[in-house]
This record gives structure tokens, C-alpha cells and sequence, in this order.
């Protein structure tokens, strides 16, 4: 009987968790499985009456293009990246820092090419997906309302007696809008947009400052960097500018995104390091299997003496 090696264990434990994080983010994102949290208004709310900016498609930075550039150019800059110095390491002979080649099962085996780049891009479509349900998680239970809610939700004043501005109405019923369009104005905390575009950024800007190590490149990657960063940035006062977002929502998709990246870049891809050369590794061991020499113990005779006494006593 054939027993699976720890490897392909691993691995289809890792694809169990991957198909599960994407059913769930599916379930968030495309049925009613999860109800959302129907938070009332004050009459005539201020926050809440902002004009109506239309589809999202019209919007300056529409879905179809955030998620374009969030899937395709992280994936282009990785697989890019990781053959530049795949063939770097070939042609300087560089194998101390090069991966190995894994074997697995009795046929398979894993170049390090191969290897680093399903590593690093299955992390960020993980966190991708992971960054979806936090924010799907948050709309869902907060339920906050759009700056442009109540130009949606067409409330009859007079039939919910608004007489004063503290007046607080939470009837299910109190629009008489689109549903469609209402629902959707009740699922702004967190900024998705925002959370998405800046969790691509940092993964990246921290992808190309600890894998491009390249001469002539001080400058050319903090500035990569801060403009992967920027257009995040202005992704989110995009949303706020064009009153589809509050300032609070934005904010908190940008702390779920960086948080997100930031936690799976160092703890979970070690800083997008490949395998450290051998004499870090056993630099322990070799100080462990390092033999021991024993030194023979030496009595003083002031010891002796004390020793003859005691028993010349007893």
C-alpha cells in the first residue's frame, strides 16, 4: 500500500483551505446566505443626502479596472520577477541561495522557478480572497449606509411623521426605492475598493523591495513603491470624492488590506526569502556536535584539609 509522502499532504491540505476560503468569499459576494444588518437614519440626515453618483461602472475608477489591475499585474511583476532571478542565479552560478528541486511522488519534480512563483502567487490570491471576506464580513454585520442613501431610499416624510431632525427611523419599510440599489447602499464599511487596491499594492511594494536586490536600483524601487501605493490612495479619495464612501469607511479598508499583506509577507513567505545558504542552517547544529572537553577537577588543599578534619572529628 502506497502512503502519501508529508508534501502532498501538505499540499492538498492547502488546496482544501484554498477552495474553502474561495466557496466562502462566493457565498459573501453572490448570495443572500448572509443577511445584512438594517442600521436606521435621523430624518433628513446630512451624512446621508449626498446625490446619487450613479452605477458603479461609471464611477472614475469602475470594478472591471480595479480588479483588472489587482489579478493581473501582481501576477505579471511575480512571474516576471522570479525569472529574472531564476536566470540571474543561473548565469552567476549562484546555488547557495537557490532553492532545490523538489521531488514529488516517484515521477514529479518541482523546479525552484516553478516553486517560488506558485508559492508567492497562490499567497497573494489567498489573501486576495481573504481581504474579500473581511470586508463582505464587515458590510454584512454594520450594515452602514452610503453618504447617497437616502437619495436611493426616497423615504415619504410626511407617512413616517418626520416633524424634527432627531427623529431616528428604523421601519424595514421606510423606502420606497430600488431594492436592489438600497441593498447595495447598505453595504459601504469597510471600502472594499479601497481595501483591495491597497492590499495589490503592499504586497507588491514589499515583494519588489525585498526581491529586487539589483545594483542601481536605490531609487528606482522606493519609487515603484510609493506609486503602487499613491494609486491605492487615490483609489480610496475616489471613493469618498465621488460620495460612494465615507472617510471611515475607506480608512478601514486600507487598515484590513495593509494589515492582511503585511501579515502574510512576514509571517507566512518570510520576506519573499528563498532557502538560506547552508551555514546559517547549521550553524546551530555545528555548535552542538561540537565536542566537549572535560577538564579534570583540581582540589585545593584548603578543601583537603577541611575534608581530613571532618573526619578525624567523626
Amino acid at each position: 500500500m502506497r502512503v502519501p509522502s508529508p508534501l502532498s499532504s501538505m499540499l492538498y491540505f492547502q488546496m482544501v483551505i484554498m477552495a474553502g476560503t474561495v466557496m466562502l468569499a462566493y457565498y459573501f459576494e453572490y448570495t443572500d446566505t448572509f443577511a445584512v444588518n438594517v442600521q436606521g437614519f435621523f430624518c433628513y440626515d446630512g451624512a446621508y443626502r449626498k446625490p446619487y453618483p450613479g452605477p458603479e461602472d461609471r464611477s472614475a475608477v469602475p470594478p472591471v479596472l480595479l480588479y483588472s489591475l489587482t489579478a493581473g499585474v501582481p501576477v505579471l511583476v511575480i512571474i516576471v520577477g522570479e525569472t529574472a532571478v531564476f536566470c540571474l542565479q543561473l548565469a552567476t552560478k549562484d546555488f547557495e541561495n537557490q532553492e532545490k528541486t523538489i521531488l514529488t511522488g516517484d515521477c514529479c519534480y518541482i523546479n525552484p522557478l516553478v516553486r517560488r512563483t506558485i508559492r508567492f502567487l497562490g499567497i497573494y490570491a489567498f489573501g486576495l480572497f481573504a481581504t474579500d471576506i473581511f470586508v463582505n464580513a464587515g458590510q454584512v454585520v454594520t450594515g452602514n449606509l452610503a453618504p447617497h442613501f437616502l437619495a436611493l431610499c426616497k423615504p415619504n416624510y410626511t407617512a413616517l411623521g418626520c416633524k424634527q431632525y432627531t427623529q431616528f427611523i428604523s421601519s424595514v419599510h421606510a423606502c420606497t426605492g430600488n431594492p436592489d440599489l438600497i441593498m447595495k447602499a447598505r453595504k459601504t464599511f469597510p471600502s472594499k475598493e479601497a481595501a483591495l487596491s491597497v492590499y495589490a499594492a503592499m504586497y507588491l511594494a514589499m515583494y519588489i523591495t525585498n526581491t529586487v536586490k539589483a545594483r542601481g536600483t536605490r531609487l528606482a524601487k522606493p519609487v515603484l513603491c510609493l506609486g503602487l501605493m499613491c494609486m491605492a490612495f487615490l483609489t480610496g479619495i475616489n471613493r469618498v470624492a465621488e460620495y460612494r464612501n465615507h472617510w471611515s469607511d475607506v480608512i478601514a479598508g486600507f487598515v484590513i488590506g495593509i494589515s492582511i499583506a503585511v501579515f502574510l509577507v512576514v509571517c507566512v513567505v518570510n520576506n519573499f526569502r528563498g532557502r538560506q545558504p547552508e551555514h546559517e542552517h547549521s550553524h546551530m547544529d555545528n555548535v552542538a556536535q561540537m565536542p566537549m572537553i572535560s577538564i579534570p577537577r583540581v582540589e585545593s588543599p584548603l578543601e583537603k584539609n577541611h575534608i581530613t578534619a571532618f573526619a578525624e572529628v567523626t
